[in-house]
């Protein structure tokens, strides 16, 4: 053995030994936080951190196709293409819809978008950006995505794609509205980074639509720390996706063109920018993170599971005053968080039980913005609205959610439920 294998070998050892000799803390209610989310490892995360440090390889290398080439087959896909973020896995997946070489199906300037109001702002951002007109419908209380009625009805002869997503981890009508989108010859881009691992009918989310986003930020069900994935059964939106992730340069297609102009015929098809792209790489540090954290999914969706159960149990007994976090018909999810709506007749408001939340420790975080058009950002921007946003609105001042990751013990649980019990009972 060479004398950096040995070393290697060496210092993978030690870093097991570190880890595992810490030594895990009692609870105590009240005084420890109890987080809405967080990352969740053990030593193998940091033996692949620490391994791909020694390699040195500080942008994308051999973490990253393993990471990919996991992620893809967990789909079922041929394609899962990795970004910094899941931000920038919907500007990558938006973009590549507005790519000449799609024809007719390309997305322009003034072309609609179906969305919905209460969404992460960066699910409609790129719509934006790319001069497209975002059309809002409103979602349902208590699984806050949108129903099929009200998708379908944001229908105009300008729309060309929908792009929503499953929020906190619970499907939409996904197989219907992929049906619908294919009957109109209308682009489907699931926003997934909420639901790894929820399925609908069966089926994986992220698995019917023609392009879906993935975040690995520490808060979602599996992280690199900043992190995010672009899926697709399309091989050629995935070279489009590639693209545009890689700074715009074309790649190994064979149908990118030429430069014009006299002298412009370039050595090989890689140095040919073919769209105007982002550097939006990962390095191979996050990727050996995520590599260690794919292996354990399963375990985390059910953890999730587990927790929202626990939740939900024990919350049921209040649904006079709130109403509780369901799932429609079909779908199977695999739960972001636990999401909670005050009832405006309720003798509290939301801040009354969320400050009493807060007080005993407990992590609280409101749902996304709520109405993102009540917000400055999007005051002045191009865009349609189809049929009233009362619930978008009564969850910007009504909705909060707490935690249900894989971090959480049934003595957490049991304190959240304690707090909630004595703040409830003493209204």
């Amino acid at each position: 053995m060479s004398d950096q294998k040995y070393l290697r070998k060496e210092i993978l050892q030690l870093v097991r030994q570190f880890q595992e000799c810490g030594t895990k803390k009692e609870f105590f209610p009240g005084e420890d936080p109890v987080r809405y989310a967080g990352r969740h490892y053990d030593a193998e995360e940091l033996l692949k951190l620490v391994d791909s440090a020694l390699d040195f390889n500080l942008t994308a290398g051999r973490y990253a196709a393993e990471f990919e080439k996991g992620l893809a087959g967990f789909l079922g896909l041929n394609h899962a293409l990795l970004v910094n973020s899941g931000s920038s896995a919907n500007l990558a997946a938006f973009s590549a819809l507005t790519s000449p070489r799609l024809k007719d199906r390309r997305i322009k300037p003034g072309d609609e978008v179906i969305s919905v109001a209460a969404g992460f702002p960066t699910t409609v951002n790129p719509v934006i950006q790319h001069g497209a007109i975002p059309v809002f419908v409103d979602v349902e209380l208590g699984t806050y995505v949108p129903s099929l009625e009200k998708i379908e009805s944001a229908l105009s002869p300008n729309t060309k794609a929908v792009m929503i997503a499953h929020t906190m981890g619970v499907p939409y009508a996904v197989r219907e509205l992929r049906e619908w989108c294919q009957h109109h010859r209308l682009w489907l881009v699931e926003d997934n980074c909420d639901a790894l691992g929820s399925r609908y009918d069966g089926q994986l989310t992220a698995t019917f639509g023609d392009l879906a986003t993935f975040s690995f930020y520490p808060a979602h069900h599996i992280t690199m720390g900043e992190g995010g994935a672009v899926a697709t059964a399309n091989d050629d939106l995935a070279k489009i996706v590639r693209s545009f992730r890689d700074s715009g340069r074309c790649g190994a297609s064979a149908d990118c063109g030429q430069p014009a102009g006299a002298g412009a015929q370039l050595a090989n098809q890689q140095s040919v920018v073919s769209h105007i792209g982002y550097d939006l790489k990962v390095t191979d540090l996050q990727a050996a993170i995520g590599v260690a954290q794919l292996h354990k999914l399963d375990q985390f969706i059910t953890a999730r599971k587990r927790n929202h159960a626990a939740l939900y149990a024990g919350f049921a007994k209040h649904q006079k005053h709130l109403i509780l976090h369901v799932a429609p018909p079909k779908a199977d999810p695999s739960w972001f968080g636990f999401v909670v709506t005050v009832r405006p007749e309720a003798p509290f408001t939301r801040n009354d039980l969320v400050n009493a939340l807060e007080t005993a420790k407990i992590e609280t975080r409101n749902l996304f913005c709520g109405n993102l058009l009540r917000h400055p950002a999007y005051a002045n921007i191009t865009h349609r609205v189809v049929g009233p946003l009362t619930n978008s609105d009564l969850i910007t001042t009504n909705t909060f959610f707490i935690g249900v990751y894989p971090g959480l013990t049934p003595a957490m649980i049991e304190h959240v439920l304690r707090t909630v019990d004595e703040f409830v009972e003493g209204k």
